[in-house]
């Protein structure tokens, strides 16, 4: 059962990138021209994704586990450290220059698209190289 929820879900997401144009790099990247041809049509993307975000965490923050069992994750570190910030950086940089995001390059996969699958192997190319300068060394 919590397979079948974690594909409709994930459906669902991909039907909104989908349907919101997020998939659509020149709309993102038309976001983030802010001094060219900006594009402010992405603000209600995200507020449409904050809204119902903001009323589930606090459903969440009152129930004592998750509808399927187990534990509702619930961050509680709040530290701006190098790490965040330098992985932060890293994602927008890859956002605006690709027009891209984990996310919409998926779905970007179920209509052809070339440059999807060449973010994809970049993203977990880089993936695989930032848990191996984590990795520590052996003695």
């Amino acid at each position: 059962m919590r397979l079948l929820l974690s594909f409709g879900a994930g459906a669902l997401f991909g039907l909104g990138l989908l349907v919101s144009g997020m998939t659509d790099t020149t709309k993102v990247q038309g976001w983030l021209d802010l001094f060219g041809a900006w594009d402010p049509t992405l603000a209600f993307v995200f507020a449409g994704a904050l809204a119902p975000m903001f009323i589930a965490w606090r459903i969440a923050r009152a129930r004592d586990g998750a509808v399927l069992g187990g534990s509702i994750p619930i961050p509680t570190n709040i530290e701006l450290d190098r790490r965040l910030i330098l992985g932060s950086t890293l994602f927008g940089a890859g956002w605006g220059l690709s027009g891209f995001c984990p996310g919409p390059a998926m779905a970007s996969l179920s209509f052809g698209g070339t440059s999807g699958i060449i973010f994809l192997i970049a993203m977990i190319l880089g993936m695989i190289g930032a848990r191996a300068l984590r990795m520590p060394k052996p003695a």
